[in-house]
């Protein structure tokens, strides 16, 4: 049973209130459901506010969008959107409840599979665990257009896993040279250790357009050189004060500040990712999700 928690979505605009493009819901309406991770190598980059605001562009598209909220010790993207879940991925794990069973609605009809917090059981899946997920997963049977998933930071077995089972991988870095080097260091374990070649690299809170693309370069060119890989530019939000106060009011920026630079990046984002063709499928561990994928 899906919990539905719509009071807590004061002040968010209906989807009609959100006027991104004249054609946009049409031209957007026949793509193929999408399983996107979105990672990072640090923590603190803004991914998981990244996620949120990125779900609640295409919720406004009339697209049905999931997320999975993947960093299992550590959940965040419920207490981002406001929302209270009674149950869990925990729960899940456990045996006592269906993955449908915890789903829980956010703003503008938004899924959500919420994680558990301080369990830190959970931050290292065991092998049992991640084979009672994926079975979990697997017989997922909810029709989706966009189905996000909300990693951890870092190289952790659970980060590795999930980006390894997904149809695509963004990763979030912001212009700190720390943030580059993790990012660089995940790329790499994907790459080495899971035959990844295909990575979107975001830059977030970026002061200008050239200080975004400054940064993507510093990491492409060590990609380059040593993994001999080609990373591909998603493109760059801009640093706004007032992320930190749509995050203390549990909102998303896209709705309380629709006219900023910020959301104008959001929306360009949004639409790249869509009308950039999928990669090849996986062959490693992308089977999960394939029931939803044939219903939707």
């Amino acid at each position: 049973m899906i919990e539905d928690r719509r009071q807590n979505t004061e002040g968010v605009p209906k989807k009609s209130e959100i006027f991104w493009g004249r054609d946009d819901r049409i031209r957007y309406s026949m793509n193929t459901p999408r399983i996107i991770a979105v990672s990072s190598g640090k923590g603190g980059v803004g991914k998981t506010n990244f996620v949120a605001n990125l779900a609640l562009f295409y919720a406004s598209l009339n697209k049905r969008v999931i997320i999975l909220d993947a960093d299992l010790g550590l959940s965040n993207i419920d207490v981002l959107l406001g929302i209270a879940p009674k149950y869990n991925l925990k729960h899940v794990l456990l045996g006592e409840k269906k993955i449908r069973e915890i789903i829980v609605t956010g703003p503008l009809g938004i899924m959500i599979l919420p994680a558990s917090s301080g369990i830190r059981d959970l931050t290292k899946l065991t092998d049992k665990q991640r084979l009672k997920l994926v079975s979990e997963l697997d017989s997922f049977d909810i029709p989706f257009d966009i189905f996000l998933i909300d990693t951890g930071a870092g190289i952790s077995d659970n980060v590795l896993f999930f980006c390894s089972a997904s149809q695509e991988t963004i990763v979030v870095v912001t212009p700190e040279p720390t943030s580059i080097a993790d990012a660089y260091a995940l790329i790499k374990v994907l790459s080495r250790d899971f035959q990844e070649r295909h990575f979107r690299i975001l830059i977030n809170t970026a002061r200008s357009e050239k200080e975004a693309f400054d940064t993507f370069r510093k990491l492409a060119i060590v990609a380059d050189k040593f993994l001999h890989l080609s990373l591909d530019y998603l493109g760059y939000l801009p640093f706004d004060q007032r992320v930190k106060d749509a995050i203390i009011a549990q909102k998303g920026f896209i709705a309380m500040y629709p006219n900023s630079n910020f959301t104008k990046k959001l929306v360009g984002i949004g639409k790249k990712i869509l009308d950039s063709p999928l990669n090849e499928v996986k062959g490693n561990i992308q089977f999960f999700l394939r029931k939803a994928l044939r219903v939707g």
